[in-house]
Parts: structure tokens; C-alpha cells; sequence
């Protein structure tokens, strides 16, 4: 088991949590085959809770743990490819691409090589262990399912310039929770893994190995300056890293409807072939759910599940014949495909069941909204909604059109699990209501747990009757208003 200053959750160490030990399991790239999903299957009814967890870095968790993995276990989890081949480095923050890569029929360039080629160079690195722990890097192909908005410390975002493929250097600086910045500067793909290297590299020689807190690639930005640090890198590498004057840094962010685009039955940009996006409640798999899907994949596809970070997961390589079939397995494993179900895009933390900073009950309190809302609202495409337990959004880093923020709320009964509820941007501070950096503009204080179905429902409702077109996210629907006309529009009849 690895010890010493490593406080994210991993696989080669035992990570204490609120309902037992907690397991974090790294999966590059998202990419599942069905022997490695059949393997967590037997980890999760053996030593936890019977089910698994799926992050937004499409990595796994394993909860419930009544006792640390055996090493033989952990050993055959190497062999089959789980978890990093070098136990130093696996605490690392998964490799983020997007889901479709290889089969995106928009994508510019395939980006699983990068990826494995990244995931290679940590293993072979130990050194690099003295790194953050949230220390994270992201590929993206330029596709239809985009992950630019994801947060990362540094990402690749593949761009077309006359005609041939290059990736955008991206850098996180600035405030927190802000995504990766472009830098200006464009590569070669055969570029990327030498100078994501030496970025790595030139943050390690200003990282303290014998400090308990890992400083943040961010915060040696804003403290030394890109200009500063980038100069270090060329230093190294031997050649420019200028950024081309002639280079347009348009924007990469892309609108929050195509964070879900990828959930239902879409075509791969082999002929003939389809991948089916699945709706997954909370992030959440039974057991039997992997296994059943891991045979889906088998029996019909390439083998493999590939993990989202919007906490779904995806079959591909499924032919045209056989869409029927599968669709109808799927709905015997009781899990859905259809992007308006409220679960699509409903995200919640552990909560105080699994995590002692936890203020509410967040995935019980997600649960019951969406059980609600299933019979209240119909949707025309999904609406992210956040439960998060404490200030630091572990289940969500990126803004989401409704935030749910717990609270502890002191009645006359004792102390209650409330909310505070915020929406849309938080640039648009205003005098009325707060306006916070994570989360948005603050519209409802200390909302019981008991009142929150109906106003959701009720927010939701008018979203949906007055919103201009059938295409405007909920996030563009509310930034069109201020607070003060927010909360007369989304006030339930009595």
C-alpha cells in the first residue's frame, strides 16, 4: 500500500471515508474492456457496497469498503491493465478525452494515443508523484462531444489551420474553477507528449517533495506568470513556443446542451456502426449492471464501455441490426437512453452518508427531486442540476444551470438539511442575491429539503413554457433575467 502525503482517494492505498473505506480507480481515457468490467463487478459485491461510482473524470469509485483490496487482488487488477503499472504515480489525476474519440465523426484527429502515450510516460516517471495529486491533463479531438469546458490543468484542443490538424495549448491560470485558458500557441500532434512533458517537468522543479500540500499548477501560474514559465519551457525544449500573432484564440468553450449530446443512439464515423449513450442515476452502477452491460458489449460490440465525465457511460460499435436488441437488454438492466430523463444531467456528491463535510444528503436528496420531477416536468433536452454537499463541489467543477449548495438549517425541530440555490453565471453579480465564483447567482436561500421538489418543479415548468425557442439551454433562459425578476417569474402557485 502506498503511503506518505497522497490525499486524493486511490487504488493502492486505503482511503478512509464516512460510510467505509473508499477506492478510487484511475481509467484512462474512460476505456473499459469487459474483462476489466467483470473484474470491478467482484471487487464492488466482495469488499464494498455492491455498486460503483463514476466520476466527472470518468474515473471509478469503489464505496463501502469493509477492508482494504489484497494485494493479490491489486496485483491482477495491474495485470489486466486497471490502475497504473507504477503504484507511485496512480494517484495522479485521470487522462480526460472525450468519450467519442475515434469514432466521432466531427473529430479532427483520434486522441487515444495521446493518451495512452501520456499514461506511459507517468508510469515510467515516478518522480513525477511529487506532483499534485490533482495535477490533470486533457486531449481533446475537436469533435461534437467536446470536453474543453472540462477543468484541467493543462489541455490540448485540436484545431484545423490550412487544411492540417493542430493542437491549441491550454493552460489553467487565474481564478479557480476557471477552464483551461488558451495560450495562443499551436503544435504538431508528434509535439504534444515532448512539450507536455517538459511543462510537467519545469512544475515539478518548483513543487516542495516534502510538503504535505502539493502546490497547483495554477498557482505557480498566477505567481510566476505564463510568459515566465512558458520561457522555462522553451529553455528546455530548445525551440519557440511563441504565440502566433496570426492565430485566431477563438472561444473553446462550447454551449452546456452539448455536454449531453452524446446520450441515445447516435452514428460512428465507421459506416454501419452506432454507439448508445446511457443514462446512469447519480453516476451509479449495480453490480450486476456492469457485468450486464460489460456482456452487452461482448455480445454485440467491441468489447468495451467507455466512462464519461458527465458521469454516463457509452456502448459503441454496435451494428444497425442488432440496435433493437440492445436497446431492449438496456432496459432490462433498468437504465435508460433517452436524453430528456431527468438523470442525464443531475449530479450530486457522496453527501453526508459517505462524507463527513457533507452538510445534506445529497444523492438521496437527487434521488427523490428526480423521482418527482419524472411525473412533473417533461423536458426537451437535459438541464444540469448539482447537488453538492459543501462549498468544494467534489461531484461538479464546472458551472451548472441549477446549483444546490447544502446548508444546515436550525428549526425549532433541531438542525435540518436545507439549501441554498444558485443559477446561471456568476459574472453577473448584482446587489440583490450573491454571486459565487463556482456555483452562480445565488436566488433562494435555506430551501428545506421538504419545499425543493415543488419549486424545481415549479422553475423548470416556467423554463419550459417561456423560454424563446425549444433550443435555449436553462443557463441562457435565466441569464436573461436579473434576480429580482427571477424570483416573482419562479415563485410555485399556492
Amino acid at each position: 500500500m502506498l503511503s506518505g502525503f497522497a490525499l486524493c482517494p486511490g487504488l493502492f492505498y486505503d482511503t478512509p471515508a464516512q460510510d467505509g473505506i473508499l477506492s478510487r480507480i484511475r481509467i484512462p481515457g474512460g476505456i473499459l474492456d469487459s474483462q476489466q468490467c467483470h473484474a470491478i463487478a467482484d471487487i464492488a459485491e466482495n469488499y464494498g457496497g455492491g455498486y460503483v461510482d463514476i466520476t466527472n473524470r470518468a474515473n471509478l469509485q469503489i464505496r463501502e469498503l469493509r477492508s482494504g483490496i489484497s494485494s493479490a487482488v491489486l496485483k491482477h487488477l495491474q495485470n489486466i491493465g486497471i490502475g497504473s503499472r507504477n503504484f507511485a504515480v496512480d494517484h495522479i489525476r485521470n487522462i480526460m478525452t472525450s468519450p467519442t474519440a475515434g469514432i466521432d465523426y466531427q473529430e479532427l484527429i483520434d486522441t487515444r494515443p495521446f493518451v495512452q502515450d501520456w499514461e506511459n510516460y507517468i508510469a515510467a516517471h515516478p518522480q513525477l508523484s511529487g506532483l499534485s495529486a490533482k495535477f490533470s491533463v486533457c486531449f481533446d479531438g475537436g469533435g461534437k462531444v467536446s470536453v474543453c469546458d472540462r477543468l484541467n490543468d493543462i489541455m490540448f484542443a485540436a484545431v484545423l489551420i490550412d487544411g492540417k490538424v493542430y493542437f491549441r495549448l491550454c493552460l489553467s491560470v487565474g481564478v479557480k474553477g476557471k477552464p483551461p485558458v488558451d495560450m495562443g500557441i499551436v503544435l504538431l500532434p508528434e509535439l504534444c507528449l515532448p512539450v507536455l512533458a517538459v511543462l510537467a517537468g519545469v512544475y515539478l522543479n518548483y513543487t516542495d517533495p516534502d510538503s504535505r500540500r502539493k502546490l497547483r499548477l495554477r498557482e505557480l501560474l498566477n505567481n510566476l506568470g505564463c510568459e515566465n514559465y512558458l520561457q522555462e519551457v522553451e529553455q528546455r525544449l530548445g525551440f519557440s513556443l511563441t504565440p502566433q500573432p496570426q492565430f485566431d484564440k477563438t472561444s473553446l468553450e462550447k454551449n452546456s446542451k452539448s455536454n449531453y449530446q452524446h446520450i441515445g443512439i447516435h452514428p460512428q464515423r465507421q459506416p454501419g456502426l452506432f454507439y448508445i449513450g446511457v443514462v446512469l442515476p447519480l453516476g451509479r452502477l449495480e453490480s450486476q449492471q456492469i457485468r450486464g452491460l460489460a456482456d452487452l458489449a461482448q455480445n454485440f460490440g467491441s468489447g468495451t464501455l467507455r466512462l464519461t465525465p458527465w458521469q454516463n457511460l457509452l456502448l459503441t460499435d454496435i451494428r444497425e441490426r442488432s440496435l433493437t436488441d440492445v436497446q431492449s437488454e438496456i432496459a432490462t438492466l433498468k437504465l435508460d437512453i433517452s436524453p430528456s430523463n431527468i438523470n442525464t444531467a443531475l449530479v450530486a456528491c457522496s453527501g453526508n452518508k459517505g462524507c463527513v463535510a457533507s452538510a445534506t444528503d445529497t444523492k438521496g436528496d437527487a434521488l427523490a427531486l428526480a423521482k418527482y420531477l419524472e411525473t412533473h416536468v417533461s423536458l426537451n433536452h437535459p438541464v444540469n442540476i448539482h447537488f453538492s454537499g459543501c462549498e468544494k463541489s467534489c461531484a461538479q467543477h464546472s458551472p451548472s444551470d441549477i446549483t444546490l449548495l447544502g446548508v444546515s438549517l436550525e428549526s425549532e425541530h433541531g438542525t435540518l438539511g436545507a439549501y441554498h440555490i444558485y443559477v446561471g453565471d456568476s459574472w453577473r453579480g448584482e446587489t440583490i442575491g450573491e454571486s459565487n465564483q463556482k456555483f452562480g447567482r445565488q436566488l433562494y436561500q435555506y430551501v428545506t429539503v421538504a419545499e425543493l421538489p415543488v419549486l424545481l418543479g415549479q422553475m423548470l415548468q416556467v423554463y419550459k413554457i417561456q423560454c424563446q425557442n425549444p433550443d435555449e439551454s436553462f443557463g441562457e433562459f435565466v441569464n436573461r433575467y436579473g434576480i429580482a425578476q427571477l424570483k416573482p417569474l419562479f415563485s410555485p402557485v399556492s
